[in-house]
C-alpha cells in the first residue's frame, strides 16, 4: 500500500501536488514555490538497533545526540540508502513518505513541526508531494514529539 492509498483508507483529506522530479526536500520546496520550513523531510534512523522514521523541516538537520536523549537510547545512527530500499520497496529509491506506521515503524516528529497547521512531504515518488493538515498526520501516526533538529 502506498502513501496515497493509506490516506484514502484512513479517510484523511489531502492533496497530491505534481512537480518536477526532485531529490532533496529543499529542491521540492523550490519546485512547489513553498518556503523550506513548510516541507517535512523523512530521515530513517536506527535507534538501539530499531528503525525509526524521523520527520523534520527541510531547513533543518537531525541532531543524533538529541534523538538519543529524547528516545532514552544508547545508540543512534543514520540508516543507509540500502536500508531505505529494503524497508520501503514500494517507493522510488530515496523517496520515503513520513508514515512510519505504514511500514511498522515508530515515527518521531521534531517539535517545530507540531505547531504547523499543514505540511508538504514526499510520497512514494520524487515527482509528487502530499499536502495535508498536521493534525490529521498526528492522529494517524501518534508520533513521539521531541526537539531534535537544528536549522542548517
Amino acid at each position: 500500500m502506498n502513501a496515497e492509498q493509506f490516506l484514502i483508507e484512513q479517510g484523511v483529506d489531502y492533496e497530491v501536488v505534481a512537480h518536477r522530479p526532485t531529490f532533496s526536500a529543499q529542491e521540492m520546496a523550490d519546485a512547489l514555490h513553498q518556503p523550506g520550513d513548510k516541507i517535512a523531510k523523512t530521515v530513517l534512523l536506527r535507534v538501539d538497533g530499531v528503525y525509526v522514521v524521523a520527520i523534520l523541516r527541510a531547513t533543518h538537520y537531525v541532531d543524533l545526540e538529541e534523538v538519543r536523549i529524547a528516545m532514552a537510547a544508547r545508540d543512534v545512527h543514520l540508516a543507509t540508502e540500502a536500508e531505505f530500499h529494503k524497508l520501503f520497496p514500494d517507493c522510488e529509491f530515496g523517496a520515503v513518505p513520513p508514515f512510519g506506521s505504514l511500514y511498522g515503524l515508530h515515527t518521531l516528529v521534531d517539535e517545530a513541526l507540531a505547531f504547523d497547521k499543514d505540511l508538504y512531504f514526499e510520497g512514494n515518488r520524487h515527482d509528487e508531494a502530499i499536502h495535508m493538515y498536521y493534525a490529521d498526520f498526528a492522529r494517524l501516526e501518534a508520533p513521539t514529539i521531541a526537539a531534535f533538529a537544528h536549522h542548517l
